[in-house]
């Protein structure tokens, strides 16, 4: 199957999105500025998984990543305030820089080693998989998860939901706490 030209440039967004992103998140000094570059990321890597006709994958994407986890990421940023500067030149690890180098230098040598070695291969043409067998009916696999989430694992699904929604309240409550005694009222 042969990419029409809407899909090369479909492509090429995403790949945009992903790599300004990404560059964004490593560049910036914010942190928070960070974690919204960290979206464009996550909305780029979105964009091709709908490209791919993975559609549950870009919702989960958008819904889980650049939804739940970055708002858990600026919470956290919030939290711990950013307007503190932190003092760089003081090294708490010794040798932690070195060490990173060495590190990045394996890895870039790994990848450049792998791709040297392997193939370039293209798969099929859509990521979503087959149909498969429910309850003795055959949907397809995102109707099996759904089906799944909600009746063998509803239990698991909500009791985890409570748990992120007792964490949210118990740290803004927390934060709450803290802001009322430092600025001289009363809690």
């Amino acid at each position: 199957m042969t990419a029409t030209v809407p899909d090369l440039l479909v492509f090429l967004a995403a790949a945009a999105m992903v790599v300004v992103g990404a560059i964004g998140v490593i560049t910036f000094r914010n942190p928070v500025h960070s974690a919204i570059s960290l979206i464009l990321t996550l909305l780029g890597v979105a964009v091709a998984f709908i490209e791919q006709e993975a559609h549950f994958l870009a919702a989960v994407q958008v819904i889980v990543y650049a939804g739940a986890i970055v708002v858990l990421f600026l919470f956290v940023i919030m939290f711990l305030g950013v307007d503190e500067r932190e003092d760089v030149t003081v090294e708490p690890l010794i040798g932690q820089r070195p060490l990173a180098y060495a590190s990045v230098f394996v890895t870039v040598g790994g990848i450049v080693a792998m791709l040297s070695r392997g193939g370039w291969v293209t798969g099929a043409s859509t990521v979503t998989g087959p149909t498969a067998v429910y309850n003795g009916s055959t949907v397809d696999n995102v109707t099996a998860v759904g089906q799944s989430v909600f009746t063998t694992y509803l239990f698991a699904f909500e009791a985890t939901a409570a748990l992120l929604i007792i964490a949210v309240v118990g740290a803004v409550v927390l934060a709450r706490r803290e802001r009322s005694v430092e600025g001289g009222e009363s809690a």
